[in-house]
């Protein structure tokens, strides 16, 4: 855990590339002592009197016995022009985890401390050079699968979405001073009209709902939706995840039950990021292991983002085929029928009708038939339009207080529409604008600041 007392107090130091050997590595040290320190382990080519702010310097590195293990370049970032706002070293050398790791030692013995995870940029935030939104765009940015999700955390982190805030804020705390006007001078035909402070209320109230619903653009961007393959047993299921995940890591065989536990992986299908899982069939087993799998897929299929249905097209339907989409066709789904290459004994429309019309995909997974226009159809039906939202938020964090200030606005409005007094929902308001203090970072607890900093890795 990061103590709030060391963290501005000593020179950290870490490794900022990722684990293992690379062309090219990264060590930056933060903090009082950052050049100084440095400069113990990094010896410039040419004489140099004073090291200059922003300058790339070549140089060679060594230890205490002077003799030499790799060469590198050296970057001096005077603070507060630095990404901590400290002053801060960047030494780039060959990518080899024993020299990075001997940096770091030789680091430590002349006084650093390694650094924690996020500590770098939790320096950034406590130093104010930018707000906890946008070190949460950091980590988005650092961890992006998408070139979508990149740009978002990039707008982010450039301020984009805290601007916005601010706005809205200030048109909301100008709202309060209204209706405090109202409060104290009533009668006075002073401050906003009733009909102004409805359209202020429901404006705010739209405007923070809209951007608590576009996680659902951003969780199948950054975390994933999770898609679930269903279907009776030898349907076919572990034969389609194979063929979408791209490699073969579901076990298939011609005997029914062999997958008798869940098996996930993370695919991209067009911009977005699925959480694809294969279990056992549903159906009636006296195995108990596989009449445990059944269970477990069972809570999967209920709480799954979306359902691939899949029916053996070349057996006629059963009632079984029938249930499982009357237990589970609440969710979004796609039909898919399987095996086209064998004849056709399903009736297509019986299933299609049963399901509502649900969009049906026919596939051949074993041959790999019509599996791109069945990727075409999950992304047609699973992702959202992006272009919906005007800013999209990437954390379950940002999500669950945007909903909270959305209920107390919500609540704000209809107290004001019931004849409330403005002592009354003028609370509600002031309880919406605490809360954005949560989601900028003006109200800090460690708690969040932990549970934030804890998911960066180390050199960030």
């Amino acid at each position: 855990m990061v103590k709030t007392t060391e963290s501005l107090e000593d020179t950290i130091i870490a490794v900022s590339t990722p684990p293992g050997a690379g062309g090219l590595g990264v060590v930056r040290l933060s903090g009082p002592q950052a050049l100084s320190l440095a400069m113990r382990i990094f010896r410039p080519r040419k004489e140099i009197a004073r090291i200059p702010a922003r300058r790339v310097i070549l140089g060679d590195l060594a230890g205490t016995d002077g003799v030499p293990f790799d060469e590198a370049f050296f970057v001096f970032f005077k603070a507060p022009r630095s990404y901590t706002r400290e002053d801060l070293v960047e030494i780039s050398c060959h990518g080899s985890p024993a020299v990075l790791g001997e940096i770091v030692r030789l680091g430590v013995k002349a006084g650093a401390r390694r650094a924690h995870a996020g500590e770098f940029t939790r320096r950034a935030l406590q130093r104010g050079r930018i707000d906890i939104l946008q070190a949460e765009a950091v980590q988005s940015l650092v961890g992006a699968e998408s070139l979508e999700q990149a740009r978002i955390s990039y707008g982010q982190l450039e301020g984009r979405l805290s601007s916005k805030l601010r706005e809205f804020r200030e048109r909301t705390i100008e709202l309060l001073a209204d209706i405090e006007t109202r409060l104290e001078f009533p009668g006075e035909g002073l401050g906003i009209t009733d009909a102004g402070i409805n359209k202020s209320l429901r404006s705010a109230s739209a405007f923070v709902a809209d951007l608590a619903s576009s996680y659902e653009a951003g969780r199948l961007l950054g975390e994933g939706l999770t898609l679930v393959i269903v279907g009776k047993p030898n349907v076919g299921k572990s034969t389609l995840f194979n063929a979408l995940v791209g490699k073969d890591r579901a076990i298939v065989t011609p005997f029914p039950g062999t997958t008798r536990d869940y098996l996930h992986e993370r695919i991209k299908i067009g911009s977005g990021l699925f959480n694809l899982v294969d279990m056992a069939g549903l159906g009636k087993s006296d195995h108990p292991v596989e009449k445990a799998g059944i269970r477990k897929g069972e809570d999967l299929a209920r709480g799954a983002d979306g359902i691939l249905f899949l029916f053996d097209s070349s057996k006629k339907e059963s009632r079984r085929d029938l249930e499982l989409i009357r237990r589970f066709g609440r969710s979004k789904s796609v039909i898919v029928f399987n095996k086209i290459d064998l004849p056709l004994k399903i009736d297509k429309a019986k299933i299609l009708a049963e399901s509502g019309n649900r969009p049906g995909v026919e596939i051949s997974a074993l041959k790999g038939l019509n599996v791109s226009a069945l990727k075409n159809r999950i992304e047609r039906t699973f992702t959202p339009d992006l272009k919906k939202w005007k800013e999209i938020i990437l954390h379950g964090r940002q999500k669950d207080v945007l909903e909270g200030m959305r209920d107390h606005l919500e609540a704000g409005l209809r107290l004001f529409q019931e004849g409330y007094g403005e002592e009354i929902y003028a609370e509600e308001i002031r309880n919406a604008v605490s809360m954005l203090g949560r989601l900028t970072g003006e109200i800090q607890t460690e708690e969040v600041l932990q549970s934030i900093f804890s998911r960066f890795c180390v050199g960030k």
